[in-house]
Order: C-alpha cells, then sequence, then structure tokens
C-alpha cells in the first residue's frame, strides 16, 4: 500500500484528491496548521472524513515539514497547500509568499535532506502567465505574473525545477488553470455567482456584485484535475504539465449560464461594483493543454456549462 501525504487537504483540491487516493487503495495522510482545531469540512461532505490520518504541519517551519516526513514516510507529497486567492494576495503578500514560495522550498529540502524516495507534486498556476491574448500558453510559455499570488506560485514552480536538475528529485508541478466544483469557498467568484443565483431564484431581492466580467478564462472540473495530479506522479519521468479544457470563456458566460439554469436573465439581476475589481487582473487566460493528453493520457471531459450545471445542481441539493 502506497502512502500519500496531501498538504493542504482541507481544500477544494485536496478533498478530491483524497477521496480519488483512497479508491486506488492508497493510506491518505493529510496536513493541516492545526490538525485537532481544523474541522475538514469538505471531507465531510465527501464521507470520508474518518479514512483519512491528519498530522499538524506548519510548511514554513522546515522543523515542522521534517517532523512529518518522518512520522509519515510518505511515497507522494501532493503539495496543495499555502495561500490560494489571488485578491487576498494583494492585501496579504507576504504571507501568501511565504506560505507558497518557502512553503514549497521546505518540502524540497526536507525530501533532499532525508535522501527518501518521496515523488512531489507542486500546485503550480495559470495566474503565473499574466495575460496571454491570442496565444494558448504551454509548458514553454514565459511567465509574467500580475498578482502576488502569481508571483508566489512563480518562484515555487522554479524552486520545483531547480531541484528536480540540480539533487534528481522526482519532483513535478501541474500548471493548472481554473478549475471549479461545489467544494469552492464563497469567497471564489464562481461560487459566489452560483450561490447569489439560486438564493434569488429561490426570492431573495439581492443583487449580484461583481467586478470585471469580461476576463476571459478556462473553466474546468476540479474532480477531473486532480487524476491529472496523480497521473504525473505515475508517469515515468518527472515533468511539468499545462492542465485545462482548451477552451476559453468569458466571465460573463458563467454569470449567464449560472441564471440560465435557475430559469433567470442575469441582465435584471447582475451590477458591476468597482470596488471588486483588482489592482491588475488577467483580461484573457488560453491553455494548449495538449501535453498532458500526449503524455499522461488526460484530458479534461466537462467544460463550463457542464460545470456550472454541476455547481448549480449540487447547491439546489444542499450539497
Amino acid at each position: 500500500m502506497k502512502t500519500a501525504l496531501i498538504c493542504g487537504i482541507s481544500g477544494q483540491d485536496g478533498a478530491y484528491l483524497a477521496e480519488l487516493l483512497l479508491k486506488k487503495g492508497y493510506s491518505v495522510c493529510g496536513t493541516s496548521r492545526d490538525a485537532q482545531m481544523s474541522s475538514f469540512q469538505n471531507l465531510s461532505r465527501l464521507g470520508i472524513r474518518e479514512q483519512v490520518k491528519l498530522e499538524s504541519m506548519i510548511l514554513t517551519d522546515f522543523r515542522s515539514v521534517l517532523q512529518v516526513l518522518t512520522k509519515v514516510k510518505p511515497d507522494e507529497i501532493y503539495n496543495l497547500a499555502a495561500q490560494s486567492s489571488v485578491g487576498l494576495s494583494f492585501n496579504q503578500p507576504v504571507e501568501t509568499l511565504e506560505s507558497i514560495a518557502t512553503g514549497t522550498l521546505n518540502l524540497l529540502e526536507a525530501i533532499r535532506f532525508t535522501g527518501a524516495d518521496i515523488k512531489l507534486y507542486n500546485a503550480g498556476s495559470s495566474e503565473c502567465f499574466g495575460n496571454t491574448g491570442e496565444l494558448a500558453a504551454d509548458e514553454n510559455t514565459p511567465f509574467r505574473p500580475r498578482s502576488p499570488y502569481a508571483v508566489a506560485k512563480s518562484a515555487a514552480f522554479w524552486e520545483v525545477a531547480n531541484y528536480r536538475e540540480a539533487y534528481g528529485l522526482f519532483a513535478c508541478s501541474g500548471i493548472l488553470f481554473n478549475h471549479e466544483s461545489p467544494l469552492r469557498p464563497e469567497r471564489f467568484v464562481t461560487q459566489k455567482i452560483i450561490t447569489t443565483a439560486c438564493r434569488i431564484a429561490q426570492g431573495s431581492a439581492e443583487k449580484l456584485y461583481l467586478g470585471e466580467i469580461s476576463v476571459r478564462r478556462d473553466w474546468g472540473w476540479a474532480p477531473e484535475y486532480v487524476e491529472a495530479m496523480y497521473k504525473m506522479l505515475q508517469h515515468d519521468e518527472p515533468d511539468d504539465y499545462v492542465i485545462a479544457t482548451g477552451k476559453t470563456s468569458a466571465l460573463q458566460d458563467f454569470v449567464a449560464e449560472a441564471f440560465t439554469c435557475v430559469g433567470l436573465n442575469w441582465e435584471d439581476y447582475v451590477e458591476t461594483d468597482q470596488t471588486l475589481y483588482r489592482p491588475t487582473d488577467i483580461a484573457v487566460g488560453r491553455a494548449n493543454p495538449a501535453k498532458a493528453q500526449e503524455k499522461l493520457g488526460w484530458q479534461a471531459q466537462y467544460k463550463l456549462p457542464d460545470v456550472v450545471r454541476m455547481m448549480v445542481e449540487a447547491r439546489q441539493k444542499g450539497f
């Protein structure tokens, strides 16, 4: 039986990944800053809370990381932890950089220090590319980060590449484009759209206030994306991969689809709030996931309309 250590198991991706690995017969251990106090609500929602071992670990504390690796002795580590909001990173740039860049470096250094045969998956981000324009970004596209979050993710990406080349570590980064699910917290705009549309459909008199809705992104289904993470660590050679659907849509399309799903016209309920604009934002995010399909046999099955419909249905069922 393989043992997987999932850093950030309480988040959307961590919970779905834990579910996937348990089905594959793994022993799964997850970490949180304080495992005794964390609710691990997403694990409970998926019905797997009792099947997962939990440890307290602070990624920015090397001693803490080393202790957990020594105790758990994982075969695979999935680094999904740290501050995950682009918007919040403008308000918390230091915490964002430390939790992402220093946290990733501590994992890499702990693996190197112990000499253990551990494979590492690192959660990269499409935010590193910045504006792609009409160019579909692939693994060779230069990074042009436009937020503290993207700067931190770019640093972590190059740390992984450096340790792979310098020390021969089996370390991969998945450059994931936007991926959603019912487990998204409401501070993410996609879940905000879904929950507000559903409340309005149930009789709420509120309006949905959004920032720039012309931004374009590639949106996929999170449970599919964790399969790509798993596949990267099963491949013969460590490498980095863009994970996306290959289809880019405007945020306005996401909004329209959500309101259509609940039988409403979005234009009657949505208003612009300029206080929600970011200091710098990405106008267009476009992806070319061909390498993942060729090397890993992974391809997204669900596109934006499917994602929105499944999120609305889950909300209506009270999931």
